[in-house]
């Protein structure tokens, strides 16, 4: 069964990429968004980074960009199994600065 290891809610600033968690004990990872709050003209980007090897440097493993209204606005990432560690962050890239919930859940 899922479990949330980290929530919260982030107001983004436009152009800022906003670190939401990092978790280093080794899990499969789904990265959730609730994107309600995009309006037309606003983007979002949502990126997961992971590292291959212990003491390597951690790269981008998936990156999904939102614009304008959504129909279906809860945003799940692919399932990410990362044994080393996992950071998820968030960035807006346009529009009014909006408010996100978020968590980053444990498969």
């Amino acid at each position: 069964m899922p479990s949330s290891l980290f929530n919260g809610t982030q107001t983004a600033v436009v152009s800022t990429e906003h670190t939401l968690a990092t978790d280093t004990t080794g899990q499969t990872y789904v990265f959730v968004v609730d994107c309600a709050n995009l309006a037309m003209g606003d983007t979002v980007e949502l990126r997961v980074y992971t590292k291959c090897l212990s003491g390597g440097t951690e790269r981008l493993a998936y990156l999904r960009s939102y614009s304008n209204t959504q129909g279906e606005p809860i945003k799940y990432s692919v399932p990410v199994p990362a044994d080393i560690s996992c950071k998820v962050t968030l960035k807006q890239t346009a529009g009014s600065a909006r408010q996100f919930p978020w968590s980053l859940l444990q498969i």
